[in-house]
């Protein structure tokens, strides 16, 4: 693909229906931010009725050295790789060669006859499940599982003891090592942000025969013209990585991030990814389309209306990542509610992020997207909370 059809058009803000003044104003704050300390640098793109009206590029690639940030630099997204391989999933749907009411055991045989973890006050004790977890449950995190770092109940402490985050790692010998461990609670009861992302890349390999890397590159990255997405960076791109403090500037200990040099094991579907903010913006433009990008269609249109729906409905979420107002789709945080959130955003909105930094929102009624990237791990809450505002701000049409 010729580099020129790498980029999504641009064009100015006004045209666009977004404020030139505001626009700046944008760039002026978060340049505020890179000034006092807050965060090394920040690469920034919004843009509306298939164009972009800013891409732009602040602070230092590496604050160790003072490199420069440029546009074209690479990002640990960690968590944004969900969203992708749960499109991966959904084209193995629209396929036929899966569905999503299946049990997951019927695929993984490993996730047969699970346990959940039920907390007594004389310790666990294993219960078994009355309904096992689908692919859906998986998609929408219902499944039972949980994030070792989110707490510290019974299954969580057996997830940390398990080493279950290593990239050493095989998919198939990390799909293996979870099943053996109890679920937080029963399928389908709550909603817990999870591993399940990563069991949904195993799911892929399985079903297609393809390690989920060169599954990915085939299905989606190659096909969407995004060279620069994969689960490590190959040695000619090295210096364009993007680093974090040493030193946390709150105060804090510093999040160890992941070394995108290094070439894993494991290729976890829930947060493995490297990109940056051109290549996902391409795949963000096609969810905005619908499931499709210059001719190139990865998934139907109501399949893709399917996945930004709320998936939740009256299910309880077990955590505060889901802001007021917000359900969960098929990958994606969806908005429910037009007020409520302490972000701004339309009733069908989605949106997710990284923990290093990363975050994107989707806003189909506003044919609107914005993307951050930046390498913050602990300023993370913030300064996406600050990026949603002066986005919207933006918009004056």
């Amino acid at each position: 693909m010729p580099d020129n059809a790498r980029h999504l058009p641009s064009n100015d803000p006004a045209n666009l229906g977004l404020s030139p003044d505001r626009t700046q104003r944008l760039i002026d704050v978060l340049q505020r931010e890179v000034d006092r300390g807050y965060i090394p640098g920040a690469v920034v793109m919004l843009a509306r009725h298939g164009s972009v009206a800013l891409h732009t590029a602040l602070g230092q690639r590496d604050p160790a050295t003072g490199t420069a940030m440029l546009t074209s630099d690479i990002f640990r997204i960690y968590s944004m790789t969900k969203p992708v391989v749960s499109v991966a999933i959904m084209m193995l749907v629209e396929q036929g060669r899966l569905m999503i009411n299946e049990p997951v055991s019927k695929y993984l045989p490993e996730f047969a006859d699970q346990k959940i973890a039920m907390e007594t006050p004389e310790g666990a004790v294993l219960q078994a499940v009355a309904q096992p977890a689908t692919v859906q449950d998986l998609l929408r995190h219902t499944a039972g599982l949980t994030y070792e770092f989110m707490g510290t109940a019974h299954a969580q402490r057996l997830y940390a003891k398990a080493q279950i985050g290593s990239r050493g790692r095989s998919n198939a010998e990390f799909s293996q090592t979870l099943a053996t461990l109890p679920l937080l609670h029963a399928p389908g009861t709550h909603w817990a942000y999870s591993r399940a992302t990563d069991v949904l890349g195993r799911l892929v390999e399985v079903i297609t025969g393809q390690p989920l890397g060169v599954h990915l590159k085939q299905a989606i990255f190659d096909p969407l013209g995004m060279p620069d997405t994969g689960f490590s960076v190959p040695e000619k791109d090295h210096h364009r990585i993007a680093e974090p403090f040493a030193h946390d500037p709150d105060g804090g200990i510093p999040m160890r991030v992941l070394d995108p040099r290094e070439v894993p094991a494991m290729e976890a579907g829930g947060g493995g990814l490297m990109s940056t903010t051109d290549d996902y913006a391409r795949f963000l433009q096609c969810m905005l389309n619908r499931g499709e990008l210059n001719g190139t269609r990865l998934l139907g249109s109501h399949t893709v209306d399917y996945m930004t729906a709320d998936h939740l409905g009256n299910i309880p979420s077990l955590e505060d990542l889901l802001p007021p107002g917000h359900g969960f789709g098929l990958g994606f945080a969806v908005r429910t509610q037009a007020g409520v959130s302490t972000m701004p955003g339309s009733v069908g909105t989605y949106h997710w992020g990284g923990i290093a930094g990363t975050t994107f929102f989707v806003d189909p009624v506003e044919d609107f997207f914005g993307i951050m990237m930046t390498q913050a791990p602990n300023q993370r809450d913030p300064i996406r909370h600050l990026f949603r505002n002066l986005a919207y701000a933006t918009l004056a049409d």
